[in-house]
């Protein structure tokens, strides 16, 4: 029996299944418009925008002055930005021609284009609107807070469109996974600490190294799982670059690095002793540490869902828990503060 989309609580259903994808083509083109839209975005990964902003909020709580209206518009900012760069990057990578058949993009899951789960007007009519309503945060911002909200708002529009939409995409020179480091580490939580407390910090940047070292790990896996089909079309990512081997090593590298980076942050006093609490992602680390060193299989074990991203789902998981256990370190921290447990620091 189908779902009735009419139904408030069917509807509900629908959009929350959409935060897991599409495996049927034919159910994505009968969806509403919001399910569609909320699959082409590519929800599921959008919550590594939805961490960064609140990674902002805990640091502006902690260290300087919280706002909760522009917390809440930053919050949203980084969701739009990050959707806008999803759907764009699957716009122009199909009408470029990259998204063919046979690439990784179109087998892992159902593309929102080339399979017609929205259709090209559609997708322009929402990279407008998306592309509006970024403008008018960073518009609101640059009048409430300051000129330096447009070179983060410049600097994080240019990472994210130019990482797969541009003409000669920052991906095909080696530099994508640089740009994600660079977009969800020091640009998002940085610049969202700025707009939130209306002041510029070196504790921030800090802190925003760990995580985006952790979210560069999942587009790394996933270059080094594409590492074929992107030599094949001349897109010189860095794996291709540097080749398998090293590139697997350089994977394990990363994940290590976002551990070595906070305990070194907090041994020298600069975050607070909480961040221990980061402890509890080891176990997925490690996991995706020897996912790193070991060769992918020849096909996906049981079950597997998302081939042939295989490397990618490692950093993936582990990113998710890494995620979340670094804003639980903060909010300890800043309920700690909030009942007056601790001083404005908790350091070492």
């Amino acid at each position: 029996m189908t779902a009735d989309n009419s139904v408030p609580g069917s509807r509900l259903r629908r959009w929350y299944k959409a935060f897991r994808g599409f495996y049927s083509v034919e159910n994505g083109r009968k969806d509403d418009f919001v399910t569609r839209f909320l699959f082409s975005a590519r929800s599921v990964i959008l919550v590594i925008s939805a961490q960064a902003a609140i990674i902002s909020g805990l640091l502006a709580y902690i260290y300087s002055n919280f706002r909760l209206l522009n917390f809440i518009i930053l919050f949203i900012g980084f969701i739009d930005a990050h959707a806008l760069s999803n759907l764009s990057n699957d716009y122009f990578g199909y009408f470029r021609g990259d998204d063919s058949p046979d690439s990784p993009r179109r087998i892992y899951t159902i593309h929102p284009i080339a399979d017609g789960v929205i259709t090209r007007s559609e997708a322009k009519f929402t990279l407008s609107v998306l592309l509006i309503v970024g403008i008018l945060i960073a518009a609101y911002f640059t009048i409430t807070v300051g000129y330096l909200t447009l070179i983060f708002f410049g600097i994080g529009i240019a990472l994210l469109f130019f990482y797969d939409a541009a003409p000669t995409p920052l991906k095909a020179v080696g530099l994508g996974e640089l740009a994600s480091f660079l977009a969800w580490g020091p640009v998002m939580i940085t610049g969202g600490y700025y707009v939130i407390s209306g002041t510029l910090s070196y504790v921030p940047l800090i802190a925003s190294i760990p995580y985006g070292l952790g979210v560069m790990s999942i587009l790394w896996g996933k270059h080094i799982d594409q590492m074929d089909y992107d030599s094949g079309k001349g897109i010189r990512t860095m794996p291709v670059i540097i080749g398998g081997r090293a590139s697997k090593a350089m994977g394990a590298v990363i994940i290590s690095s976002a551990f070595i980076i906070t305990l070194i942050s907090v041994l020298y006093g600069i975050l607070p002793v909480t961040l221990v609490i980061v402890a509890i992602s080891i176990p997925p680390a490690l996991r995706g540490i020897q996912r790193f060193r070991e060769r992918r299989p020849e096909k996906p074990p049981e079950g597997f869902v998302g081939w042939p991203l295989w490397y990618h789902r490692g950093a993936l998981t582990f990113n998710k828990r890494f995620g979340w256990s670094y804003i639980l370190s903060f909010l300890v921290c800043a309920i700690l503060i909030h009942f007056s447990v601790i001083g404005p620091h908790l350091f070492l």
